[in-house]
């Protein structure tokens, strides 16, 4: 697995695609993935967490942020296997990494001139 926490690259292509929707777009990312994690959290059926998994995983997939991409993969498959045993082992994984992401958006955001 990666170890990269976001892609530097793909937030620079954003923020010349984006412009000055660039900070909208990071504090979308940010409560989107805040919702997504309480979810994952709640969610007590395979379908749920799959579905979630799967969202979670296109928006960090867009954003850059390659390990929690690849964390949501592990979950959307692992929710698909007969039983759920160490999920929340998983799910906490992929909220330990959305906290180092989380962290970098913010430095992000705080950076960010027009």
């Amino acid at each position: 697995m990666s170890e990269i926490h976001l892609d530097r690259d793909v937030l620079s292509t954003l923020k010349e695609v984006m412009e000055d929707g660039y900070l909208e777009l990071l504090d979308t990312f940010l409560n989107d993935s805040e919702a997504r994690l309480r979810v994952l959290h709640e969610a007590r059926d395979a379908e749920k967490l799959s579905a979630t998994a799967h969202s979670f995983k296109g928006s960090s997939s867009n954003m850059g942020a390659i390990r929690l991409a690849e964390l949501c993969a592990e979950l959307e498959l692992r929710a698909k296997q007969p039983s759920l045993g160490g999920i929340e082992k998983l799910v906490s994984e992929i909220e330990s990494e959305f906290a180092h992401v989380r962290n970098l958006c913010r430095e992000e955001r705080e950076g960010f001139h027009c």
